[in-house]
């Protein structure tokens, strides 16, 4: 039986602020209205989803690192001062760049395909860093790979060479699907890569509306769910992820 997944929820961070993503348009983003939190701090923000929730771990899309080169490392260390488990996305290039970061063991990094020029980037990466530190996002607009033509054009074959470089942790996400309540789209493709490669640990989401999504991701045996705007929204209340996560603790045990 495929294990629960877990939420993480997500933090986009656009000017230091946290933002609500929508379909890739970044240049719309602004910031986040949530009925669990009066501002748009990534610290209250975090806080108040812990509160609600019991998060302890989040998904950190950091927009001014990845597009602007200039990642929010203050708030980085401030949530993992206040005992926050990240998992970040800040467009990091190399190794040189992560070290910063990969100086707090509670900080995992990604390894975006929007970021990284040519496969042998990430191979430099894990080589020259500890692979487990790593996750690599598979990223994705309408289906489409988000790389440069150094990388295969083919989706399921960059996730290959992925792996082959070393990769163990991997996100798969569609940026089209961001914010959009479609529920997700790569749901095959998710479930090409669990069959081909059951020893990576798959995180996936984008559109997701609410637990029936996260209960459709179950089924296809992936790891961790990405969601934001169901849970600020309250389309997944706390009481309702209480009671689902009794129920997969019950029927797996």
């Amino acid at each position: 039986m495929p294990v629960s997944p877990t939420i993480l929820p997500v933090i986009d961070l656009l000017n230091g602020q946290v933002v609500r993503g929508m379909a890739g348009q970044r240049s719309e983003y602004r910031p986040i209205v949530s009925r669990w939190c009066d501002t748009s701090q990534p610290m209250d923000i975090a806080i108040a989803l812990r509160e609600q929730f019991g998060f302890r771990r989040f998904y950190v899309a950091d927009l001014d690192g990845i597009l602007r080169q200039r990642p929010n490392i203050d708030a980085y260390q401030q949530l993992s001062e206040q005992g926050f488990e990240l998992v970040i996305d800040a467009g990091i290039v190399d190794a040189i760049s992560a070290q910063p970061l990969l100086r707090h063991p509670q900080i995992t990094l990604v390894a975006g395909l929007e970021s990284l020029a040519t496969p042998q980037g990430l191979r430099d990466l894990l080589q020259q860093t500890d692979p487990s530190r790593w996750v690599f996002s598979l990223d994705l607009k309408q289906g489409q790979p988000l790389a440069t033509t150094d990388w295969p054009n083919d989706p399921a074959t960059i996730a290959q060479t992925a792996i082959a470089a070393g990769i163990t942790q991997m996100i798969v996400l569609d940026l089209h699907d961001v914010g959009m309540g479609t529920g997700g789209s790569t749901a095959d493709l998710c479930r090409q890569l669990l069959q081909s490669h059951p020893q990576v640990s798959l995180t996936a989401g984008g559109g997701v509306r609410n637990l029936r999504d996260v209960a459709h991701w179950q089924e296809l045996g992936v790891s961790q769910v990405l969601v934001a705007s169901a849970l600020h929204d309250g389309r997944i209340s706390p009481d309702d992820w209480q009671r689902y996560s009794a129920f997969q603790s019950a029927i797996q045990s």
